[in-house]
């Protein structure tokens, strides 16, 4: 785990906040100093530079209110992916160095934990199906980037989401600075990035700083023309010190089915994941291309519905950890949605939501960004 944001994209934005006046702190009783927007990237610079996070736990809400059609049903636990693209979820964090890290998915009535315990050794445990898998490490946990297995697939902190976004802002981004703010309990700057670009959906985005260690605490994204955000993803309760050693350490109970896998070995393991998303990832980027930049970019890639269907119901992405849900029930139900359109390029079905729009042409095209329907068919229609 990487608390900091990239420098590259501190740098980005460090350009766009050059490029006009940056907005000054709200009026009124500040709880911190007055800072700049060129003065925090800055603290966010330091950081990112630095070889290790600041030791720390907390709890991580995240948020979704994304607009998009009624989903189908999961059963099982709740960490799956399609679960988690509405309504809201909670993930607890505890970071310790020295390759010290733990991620609790509570379910109902169940906990999913992936615990790097700093001895060349990472467990996962899944408490509704009572199995505990031992990964062995070959080196330092750090050394190897230990991926989140699927069965926390978009588990994120708002350090992650505050990277990715920032990234994407740029010269098309009024960025200004908020005072007086609170979050977890802490007092926090915010940064307020919002988008010049007019077919962008994005209304504006704010990522709390905290006033004494810069860390984003809080990324909150809205809608154009809405007052709540649609994507939220930030801290209720955190604390900078260092956790207690037991919170990295793990014994099955009694009774639990426990297995022992390798990094990387061809068992399964996350290494092997890593390995296959690679792959299917050099695939989609041989045939894939963007249009437009920065808040305005929309992805084009090779894609039909068929691609979602599994071969066999055993090969089901998620089949044994996600319940009944698989990727080609979750297209079923966003295509019932998709409205036909035309045009020169074609045709095909626009599906749309808050803050991304995608457009599945007929002739096996995938293009999504967020931005406007119409932003899409343009797009359809550059060879």
């Amino acid at each position: 785990m990487r608390w900091g944001v990239p420098i590259a994209a501190v740098v980005v934005v460090g350009a766009a906040v050059g490029t006009g006046p940056v907005i000054a702190a709200v009026q009124g009783d500040p709880a911190l100093p007055e800072r700049t927007a060129q003065q925090l990237l800055a603290e966010v610079a330091k950081n990112a530079s630095r070889a290790e996070p600041p030791a720390m736990s907390g709890t991580v809400v995240e948020t979704a209110s994304l607009g998009l059609p009624a989903l189908p049903a999961t059963t099982g636990v709740s960490s799956s992916p399609f679960a988690l693209l509405s309504g809201s979820h909670t993930l607890k964090v505890w970071y310790g160095g020295d390759d010290r890290v733990r991620l609790a998915l509570p379910g109902q009535m169940s906990e999913t934990d992936l615990i790097s315990t700093g001895h060349g050794e990472a467990w996962l445990w899944q408490s509704g199906t009572n199995t505990a898998t031992r990964y062995k490490l070959d080196g330092p946990a750090g050394a190897h980037a230990i991926p989140t297995p699927s069965v926390l697939p978009t588990a994120r902190t708002p350090e992650d989401l505050a990277g990715e976004l920032l990234k994407a802002a740029g010269q098309d981004t009024a960025v200004g600075v908020e005072n007086g703010q609170h979050v977890a309990g802490r007092a926090a700057y915010q940064l307020v990035l919002t988008p010049k670009v007019a077919t962008s959906l994005v209304g504006k985005v704010t990522v709390a700083l905290d006033g004494e260690t810069y860390i984003p605490l809080r990324v909150q994204v809205y809608a154009k023309g809405t007052a709540e955000p649609a994507f939220e993803v930030g801290f209720t309760q955190v604390a900078f010190t260092t956790p207690a050693p037991e919170n990295f350490a793990f014994t099955p109970p009694a009774g639990a089915k426990v297995e022992d896998k390798t990094l990387g070995a061809g068992d399964g393991g996350p290494g092997d994941e890593v390995v296959a998303g690679a792959k299917a990832g050099q695939q989609a980027k041989a045939g894939a291309r963007t249009h437009g930049t920065g808040w305005g970019t929309i992805a084009e890639l090779p894609f039909s519905p068929e691609n979602l269907a599994p071969s066999t119901p055993s090969k089901r992405l998620g089949a044994g950890k996600f319940g009944d849900t698989d990727p080609s029930k979750l297209a079923d139900s966003l295509l019932k949605s998709a409205k036909r359109v035309s045009g020169p390029w074609g045709s095909g079905r626009v599906i749309e939501s808050k803050l991304v729009s995608a457009l599945l042409t007929d002739d096996g095209r995938l293009l999504i960004g967020a931005v406007t329907p119409e932003a899409l068919t343009e797009a359809a229609g550059r060879r």
